[in-house]
This record gives C-alpha cells, sequence and structure tokens, in this order.
C-alpha cells in the first residue's frame, strides 16, 4: 500500500469518527476529530498535487475554526 493511500483512509477514519461525535453531540472531540482529518486530507492533495482537493480543506478549515472560536 502506498503512503498516499494509508493517509487517504486514515483521514477517512477520522472524519467518520468526527461525523459519530457530531451525532452523538460529544462537543470539542467531535471538532478535534474533523481537525484532524482536515490536515490529513489537505496532506493527500499535497501528494497527488491536486488543488481542488487542499483548496477544499483549507476553506473547511478555515470554517470550522471560525465556527469553533465562536462557540
Amino acid at each position: 500500500m502506498k503512503t498516499v493511500d494509508l493517509v487517504k483512509w486514515v483521514a477517512t477514519a477520522i472524519q467518520l469518527v468526527g461525523y459519530g461525535l457530531t451525532g452523538l453531540n460529544i462537543v470539542p472531540w467531535n471538532v478535534f476529530f474533523f481537525f484532524a482529518g482536515i490536515v490529513l486530507w489537505f496532506a493527500v492533495g499535497v501528494m497527488w498535487k491536486d488543488r481542488a482537493i487542499m483548496v477544499v480543506h483549507l476553506g473547511a478549515f478555515v470554517s470550522l475554526m471560525a465556527g469553533y472560536l465562536n462557540s
């Protein structure tokens, strides 16, 4: 398995945990998992040289950080 594939699947699993924690209203742990998943998916975008993946996860990071800081 390539490194990028491992990072991709770990990031996906972490984000799914974040969704589950959100559904169970376990705050702020859900946000921490989302941050970790976002950072890992951004890394995947860098490894693939895929700007669309990088931009969408940068936007997600900024949106999530703004919400977290305003809560």
